[in-house]
Order: structure tokens, then sequence, then C-alpha cells
């Protein structure tokens, strides 16, 4: 017996406890999660940008209607500002268009109406200025500097776009998707390279007028995607009426409206005019429809594509015009305006490529956080 006792007494001191393997299985685990809490640490959670939630497929029909109607409309305004040289009250149309177009979609329950609080009323009120201000400073620095110099400075438009986000918003990009905008930039700049005069005033309103671009697409998808949260819809609606007016204020102050008096009363209701007062309606209505599209397609697309995006999207647009124009209105394009579209288009490739790779990674850094999460549970 005393000899059974002290073999198993002896089997069982050679064998570890079960205490023992628990205390080294806790001290492996604990090891575990600080190195997990550590690595948590050195990567903070980067906030999710509405854009990234979205389809791609989405993104590209939406960025596709928003081209068609952009060029559309840019052509059409081309062929019909010959004989209607009065941009304000052009601009006028396009913003009563809009205001009419959305209260119809309004009154067949496209959409429903919200109630703002004054602040919220205020921040449209401000907006539409910032709307109206950017078209006249830009119509403005136009007649101050050559067209090459103008479309060379709007080019930077991303530039400021990137440099805003970061001040206001603290809101960063990979350095690949800044590398990818050199490209598109400078093709830009040499497909649009021609003489580069300017005023000293005109040199300080064409770039006040890109911040001021730049800011605005901003300022549209905050509105959409922030805290006001508000639809496309909605801020057209609000936002339209207001920039009509003052437009037409615009057009009073510059004298467009007197002289559009005697265009309507000395040429178009002539007998020998090109286009009979209806046929100038129907030109008008269709010239305010497509600006109403556009609109629509604009400030939907800022909000799935996201604001970077759109001033990418106004610099192809761009080239996109050039070659329709040299088609179209038989412009002369050089060497260098050649190189520069395919300088863009490719620069738009690499930006695009950028693009889908980072939300490729930031769905597997997503993944990767959702199976780590139960996993320390």
């Amino acid at each position: 017996m005393a000899v059974v006792s002290s073999s198993r007494t002896s089997s069982e001191s050679s064998r570890p406890s079960l205490d023992g393997i628990d205390a080294l299985e806790k001290d492996n685990l604990l090891d575990q999660d600080v190195e997990a809490q550590k690595f948590h640490e050195q990567k903070p959670a980067q906030p999710i940008n509405h854009e990234d939630t979205i389809a791609t497929r989405k993104k590209l029909i939406a960025l596709a209607g928003y081209f068609v109607c952009n060029i559309g409309l840019t052509i059409y305004n081309k062929a019909i500002l010959g004989s209607f040289k009065f941009p304000w009250l052009l601009t006028a149309l396009h913003a009563g268009c809009s205001s009419i177009g959305t209260s119809v979609m309004l009154q067949m329950g496209h959409y429903h109406a919200a109630k703002l609080n004054q602040r919220e009323h205020l921040a449209l009120i401000a907006f539409s200025f910032l709307f109206t201000i950017n078209i006249a400073i830009s119509n403005v620095s136009l007649a101050m500097v050559s067209v090459p110099f103008h479309q060379l400075v709007r080019a930077l438009t991303p530039l400021f776009t990137t440099i805003l986000f970061r001040v206001f918003f603290n809101r960063t990009y990979s350095t690949e998707t800044y590398l990818s905008l050199i490209p598109i930039i400078f093709g830009v700049t040499l497909a649009t390279y021609g003489e580069l005069t300017f005023s000293d005033l005109g040199f300080i309103l064409t770039f006040l007028g890109v911040l001021l671009a730049a800011f605005k697409t901003i300022v549209t998808n905050k509105m959409m995607t922030g805290s006001l949260n508000l639809s496309f819809w909605e801020i057209l609606r609000r936002m339209s009426p207001m920039a009509c007016v003052q437009s037409i204020i615009y057009a009073w102050l510059t004298g467009e409206l007197s002289a559009f008096y005697k265009f309507f009363t000395e040429e178009l209701l002539s007998p020998g005019y090109k286009w009979s007062p209806w046929q100038f309606f129907l030109i008008m209505a269709g010239n305010g429809a497509l600006a109403f599209a556009l609109n629509v397609s604009s400030f939907s697309t800022n909000k799935i594509a996201g604001a970077l995006t759109m001033t990418v999207c106004a610099n192809i647009k761009q080239c996109l015009t050039i070659i329709l124009g040299s088609l179209l209105f038989e412009v002369n394009l050089s060497i260098m305006n050649m190189w520069g579209i395919l300088v863009t288009v490719a620069g738009a490739a690499v930006y695009s490529f950028v693009e889908l790779d980072s939300k490729r990674k930031m769905k597997a850094a997503q993944a990767a956080a959702a199976a780590a999460g139960p996993a320390r549970h």
C-alpha cells in the first residue's frame, strides 16, 4: 500500500498541474491581447467617407451621366452664345429652370420637402451666394486674362480641393492619389496651352475663382453628406430661386437687361432674323432643360463620387470638350494640345486605378477588423 501510494504521488508530481497549464494559457492570451491592443493603437480606424461606401458600378453610371450632360450643355452654350451674348441672363435661365424642375419633381412625389431650421436656411442662403459669386468672379476674370491662362489656372482645382480638405476638414489622401493628380493637371495645362496674358487684378481674380470653385464643390458635398444631410433635390429647390434672382440683379448691374431688351425688340422681332420668336423660345427652353439635368447630375454625382473626383472629372471634361470642339467647330489642335489630352487621359486612368485599389484595401481592412473582433472576445 505504501509503495502504491508513493508511486502515485511521484507520478502526480512529475505531471504538470492543470492550474499551471491554465496559468500559462492565461499569460499567452494576455500577451496576445496586449499585442492586439498595441496594433490597434498604432493604426487607428480611419473615418469612412460617404463616397467610399458607394459601389463602383453606381459611381461609373453617375459619372457617365455627368459627362454627357456637362459636355452637351457646353456645346449647346457654345452654339447659341454666338447669338445670345448674355451670360448672366443665361445663368438666370439655368437657375430658373432648375427651380421649376425641382418643384415639379416635388409635386410628383419624387422626394419630400424637408423642414429646415434657421441655421439650415442661413446655410443655404450663404451657399446660393457662393454659387453666384463663383460664377461672377469667373466671368469677370475671364475678361481680364487670356482663355489659355484661365483654363490653365482652372486645371489646378483638384490641387486646391486637397488643400482645402486638409485645412478645414483635416482629411488627407494617400500618396498615390496625390501623385496621380500630377499628370491630370499637367496634361490639361498642355491641352489648353496658348498665349498666356493677364493683368494683375485678373491674375488675382482667376486664382480666387479657382479657390471658390474648389470650396463650392466641397461645401456641396458636405451639405449632402455632413450634419445637414440634405438631398440634392432639396438643395437645388431652395438654392435655385435665390441664384436666379441674384443673376438677374447682376445682369441689371452689368447692363445686360437693357442690352437684351434691345436685342429682343430690334433683332429677334425683326422679320429677317434667323430665328422666329417661337424657335428662340424652344431653343432656350431646351438649353434650360439640359441645364436642369446637368445640375441634378452634378449634385447627385458629387454625393456619390466625392468632391475630389468631381474636380478631376472637370479637368477631363476640358479635354473631351477640346476634342469635340475640333470636330464640330473646326478648331485646330497643335501637337502639344494632343499630347496634353493623352497625358490627361492616362492620368485619369491612374487616378481611377488608385481609387479602386484604395477601396479594395479599405474593404480588406474592414473584413480583417470584423474577423479579429469576435476572436478577441
